[in-house]
């Protein structure tokens, strides 16, 4: 696929390597031309760097991998509300969260990549990658258990498209639906949050269900 990625930080890095080395054709774009550079010679294979603008034309994919807070910045930096991304499959991994509380950043009843969304009409946007750090990607092949990535979206060819990128991580792509799921993805990061945050280990909190 051709994949186009918005930002340089770790979770640029993790994914995009994991997909260099499937095959797949990878551009970086960032604000700094310079550390895009350095990310896509890091990468190898055939990623090369590109304007912020450059890295969405003509990509079957986009990655959003900048934080919540720029996120809506950069879409309308690359011409989301003018249709740039339309019938583009847009990976949105961030997490509206207040860090510190655990509390979401976003009105009640709506989501981070609801929000998104609307900022890019036509584009075909999926929630997905927003629970396991960079460091978890791509997954080492050493027999362990594959993290599941638990993902939504409306356009259920953008949804399968990205979950053979999940597969070809390593991880296993766990299809929740449309995506007004998204939210309560969303309020997962924080309900995990403020377990951290209150000194309880997250994963003790959920019951062990048959698959």
């Amino acid at each position: 696929m051709r994949i186009g990625i918005l930002g340089t930080g770790t979770m640029a890095s993790a994914l995009g390597a994991g997909w260099v080395r499937a095959g797949h054709e990878v551009v970086v774009g960032g604000r700094s031309r310079d550390r895009a550079r350095r990310l896509a010679h890091g990468l190898g294979g055939t990623a090369r760097a590109a304007s912020q603008r450059e890295a969405v034309t003509g990509q079957e994919v986009v990655l959003l991998a900048v934080p919540w807070a720029g996120a809506a910045d950069v879409v309308r930096e690359v011409g989301g509300p003018t249709g740039t991304l339309a019938g583009t499959t847009v990976i949105d991994p961030t997490n509206p969260v207040d860090f510190t509380t655990g509390a979401l950043l976003v009105e009640p009843g709506e989501s981070g990549a609801g929000r998104l969304a609307a900022l890019a009409p036509g584009a075909r946007l999926v929630k997905a990658f927003h629970l396991f750090p960079a460091s978890r990607w791509p997954v080492a092949r050493d027999g362990g258990a594959a993290p599941a990535v638990a993902m939504c979206g409306d356009d259920p060819v953008a949804v399968e498209r990205v979950a053979s990128l999940v597969r070809d991580l390593g991880g296993v792509p766990a299809a929740l639906g449309r995506l007004d799921r998204a939210r309560q993805l969303e309020e997962i990061a924080g309900f995990a949050t403020s377990l951290a945050l209150s000194g309880t280990d997250p994963r003790s909190a959920l019951p062990s269900l048959p698959a």
